[in-house]
C-alpha cells in the first residue's frame, strides 16, 4: 500500500511539474516527461510500476488510453476539416494506408521485427500525437493552411492508429486460434459495426440525458467519465480490444451532435486528460528497464531517419499529388510528425499482450516506441522553425489582438496598431458597422463572435489579446469570460466601468481586465473620442528610457493605454496594472487633443516617493 501510494505520488508530481516547466520553457511537454520518467525509473529506481502496481498496471493504461482517445474524438468537429482544402481527407484516406504499408517495411527491414509484430507497430505510427504537433505549431507561426493540415490531422489519426493497431492486433490473435481468413475478416466486421453502435449509442444517450435536466450541472462532467469508462468495460466484454474504437467512436458523435450543454465537457476536456497524459507517460516511461534500454541498437536509430527522411515524405507527397495543395506547404506538412503520448501508451498496451499470443518482440516494440518518440520530437521540434521560414511559411512573430465590437473607438485603435505592423481583426455582427474597418483595410469578421460556428473561421491561438470594446458593458464582460480559457485570463480586456464597490456590478470573476488605469466607461470613452481625444506614442527619436518612464505613467493630462514592444509584444495599462516601460519600448495613451508634445518630453507634474527628479 505504502509503494502503491507513493508510486502514484511520484507520478503526479513528475507528470504535472513536466508540464508546468514545458509552459515555463517553451518546451514541448512529452519530451520533459519521458525524461522525467527515465530517470525516475530505470535509472534512480524511484519508481518500479511492474512492482508497485502488479496486476493494475495493464487495466491503468487501459483505461487511461481509452479516456485520452475520447477525448482526441471530441476535438474532431468534421466542419472544420473545411479549413485544410480537401488534404486532411486525402491524409486519412490514401495517408493512412501508405504509411501504414511503408512503415511495415520499415520496421521489417530496417528494425528488424517480425512482420506480424512490423505490421502492428507501424499501424501505430501513422499516428501524428496532437500533444505535440499543437505546442509546435504554437510556438513556430506556421501559416493557417498548413497549420490547419497539421493540426487536424494530428487529431484525426490519433483514434485511426489505435484502429489500425487493434485491427493487426486482433488478426493475430485469431490467427493463433487457427481461424480462416473468412473467420476472422467476419469477426473484425462484426466487431467493428458492434463498437460504432455501441459508441453512437452512448453518445446518444448522453446528448438526450444532459439538455433535459436528468443530470445536474455539477455532475455532468464526472457523469461523463464514468460514462466513458462504463462503455470501454462493456465493449471490451463483448468484443476484446474493441473498446477503443468505441470510446473514439463515443467522442466524435458528441463532438458533431452541437449539444447546448456541451460546456460541461470543457473541466472534463482540460483537466482529467492532462492528468492522465502527464501520469501515464511518466508511467510507461519508468516502466523501462536497463534490460529493454541495452536493446537500443543502431538499428532504431535509422529506422527513425528512415521513418522521418522516406517514409513520412513519401506518404505526403503521394497523398497530396494533383491536390490544390502549394509545393511549398506540401514539403513543410512532409517534415512535421512528431510521435507522442498515444504512440507511446498504445505500442506499450499491446507490448504487454505480444507475449500471450507467441510473439516475443513486446519489450522492443516498447523500446522502439521511445525512440521514435524521442528521435521525431528532437528531430521536428529543432527543424520545424528553420523550414518554415525558409519556405516562406511563418506569419511572423507579432501576434495579432481580437477587437470584439466595431466602434468609432475600436476602429481608431485598429488603424492604430496596423500602423505599427500589430494584425488586427475587429468583430462585430453588424455588417454595415464593420464598413468602416473594411474601409481602412483592417481584418473583420463579420458574424456572432460567440456562436460555436466562429471556431471554424476564427483561429483564437494567433491573437496575443483580445479587446471587448463594444457598446454593451456587460456584453464585454460576457465575451472576456468566454474567451478567458482559450486566450489567456491575463490576455482578455474590456471597455468598462472598474471603478466603486457596488455589490449590483458584475463581480470581477467574469470580468476581464478593465483597460486604462481609470478604468472608464464605455459612454465616457465615446465621449472622449467625439471631443477628439486621439491614441498617442512616443515618436521613434522619443523611446521612453528607464528615467522618464514614470513621469508618462504619473501624467494627468492622458490615459495610458499600453506598451508595444519592439517584438511586437503588448503590455495593457489596466484599472490593476500599471506596467513599467522599459528602453526601446513605446508607451501608446489616449490623450485630449490639446495634449499634443511628445510624450518623453511632457514635464512633470507630480512626483512619488522614489521617483527620479
Amino acid at each position: 500500500m505504502h509503494d502503491f501510494a507513493l508510486t502514484i505520488a511520484l507520478v503526479g508530481v513528475l507528470g504535472i511539474g513536466a508540464q508546468w516547466l514545458a509552459w515555463k520553457t517553451a518546451t514541448p511537454a512529452i519530451a520533459l516527461m519521458l525524461l522525467a520518467g527515465v530517470v525516475a525509473g530505470p535509472v534512480l529506481g524511484l519508481i518500479n510500476p511492474e512492482e508497485s502496481l502488479g496486476h493494475l498496471l495493464e487495466p491503468i493504461i487501459s483505461v487511461a488510453v481509452a479516456i485520452i482517445l475520447f477525448e482526441g474524438g471530441l476535438n474532431l468537429k468534421l466542419r472544420e476539416l473545411q479549413r485544410s482544402d480537401g488534404a486532411v481527407e486525402r491524409l486519412v484516406l490514401l495517408g493512412v494506408p501508405i504509411g501504414w504499408a511503408l512503415g511495415a517495411i520499415a520496421c521489417y527491414y530496417i528494425a528488424g521485427l517480425v512482420w506480424p509484430v512490423a505490421i502492428l507497430f507501424a499501424g501505430i505510427l501513422v499516428v501524428t500525437g496532437p500533444t505535440v504537433v499543437l505546442p509546435l505549431l504554437r510556438q513556430t507561426h506556421v501559416s493557417s493552411r498548413p497549420r490547419a493540415i497539421l493540426k487536424w490531422e494530428a487529431i484525426v489519426n490519433d483514434p485511426i492508429g489505435a484502429l489500425c493497431a487493434v485491427v493487426a492486433y486482433e488478426w493475430l490473435r485469431q490467427s493463433q486460434t487457427g481461424g480462416t481468413f473468412i473467420d476472422n475478416l467476419l469477426y473484425l466486421v462484426t466487431a467493428a459495426i458492434v463498437a460504432g453502435l455501441l459508441g453512437y449509442a452512448a453518445a446518444r444517450a448522453i446528448a438526450w440525458a444532459f439538455p433535459r435536466g436528468l443530470v445536474p450541472e455539477f455532475l455532468k462532467a464526472p457523469v461523463l467519465l464514468v460514462a466513458v469508462i462504463a462503455t470501454f468495460v462493456l465493449a471490451e466484454q463483448i468484443y476484446q480490444e474493441t473498446g477503443l474504437l468505441t470510446v473514439t467512436i463515443m467522442g466524435m458523435a458528441l463532438a458533431n451532435m452541437r449539444l447546448s450543454s456541451a460546456r460541461a465537457f470543457m473541466p472534463f476536456k482540460e483537466n482529467v486528460t492532462v492528468l492522465l497524459v502527464s501520469g501515464l507517460f511518466v508511467l510507461l516511461a519508468a516502466s523501462l528497464n536497463l534490460e529493454i534500454l541495452r536493446r537500443f541498437e543502431w538499428r532504431f536509430l535509422a529506422f527513425v531517419v528512415a521513418l522521418i527522411l522516406l517514409v513520412r515524405p513519401a506518404t505526403v507527397l503521394l497523398s497530396l499529388a494533383f491536390s490544390r495543395i502549394p509545393w511549398r506547404e506540401r514539403l513543410l506538412v512532409s517534415a512535421v510528425a512528431p510521435r507522442g503520448i498515444v504512440a507511446v501508451a498504445i505500442s506499450g498496451l499491446f507490448a504487454l499482450r505480444l507475449d500471450e499470443i507467441g510473439y516475443g518482440d513486446g519489450g522492443t516494440l516498447v523500446a522502439l516506441s521511445f525512440a521514435v518518440v524521442a528521435g521525431t520530437i528532437i528531430v521536428y521540434g529543432f527543424a520545424i522553425r528553420p523550414l518554415a521560414l525558409l519556405l516562406g511559411l511563418t506569419d511572423g512573430e507579432h501576434k495579432g489582438v481580437l477587437i470584439v465590437g466595431s466602434t468609432s473607438w475600436s476602429i481608431s485603435l485598429g488603424e492604430f496598431l496596423k500602423a505599427r505592423s500589430i494584425p488586427v481583426t475587429i468583430a462585430d455582427n453588424s455588417w454595415q458597422r464593420l464598413s468602416a474597418a473594411r474601409a481602412l483595410g483592417l481584418g473583420t469578421y463579420h458574424g456572432e463572435i460567440l456562436a460555436e460556428a466562429t471556431e471554424d473561421h476564427v483561429e483564437f491561438d494567433r491573437f496575443q489579446a483580445l479587446i471587448a470594446a463594444s457598446d454593451n458593458e456587460a456584453y464585454n464582460s460576457l465575451v472576456c469570460s468566454e474567451f478567458a480559457p482559450e486566450i489567456g485570463r491575463d490576455s482578455v480586456y474590456e471597455v468598462g466601468d472598474s471603478a466603486g464597490d457596488d455589490p449590483r456590478r458584475l463581480p470581477d470573476t467574469l470580468r476581464g481586465r478593465a483597460l486604462f488605469t481609470s478604468g472608464v466607461g464605455v459612454e465616457d470613452l465615446e465621449r472622449r473620442h467625439s471631443q477628439g481625444w486621439k491614441l498617442q506614442a512616443s515618436g521613434a527619436s522619443d523611446i521612453v528610457s528607464e528615467s522618464n518612464a514614470p513621469a508618462v505613467q504619473d501624467s494627468p493630462e492622458a490615459d495610458p493605454l499600453l506598451i508595444l514592444g519592439s517584438n511586437g509584444r503588448l503590455r495593457f495599462f489596466t484599472h490593476a496594472s500599471r506596467p513599467t516601460p522599459h528602453k526601446g519600448e513605446t508607451v501608446v495613451v489616449y490623450a485630449p487633443p490639446q495634449e499634443v508634445v511628445p510624450i518623453s518630453t511632457r514635464p512633470r507634474t507630480s512626483t512619488k516617493q522614489g521617483d527620479p527628479q
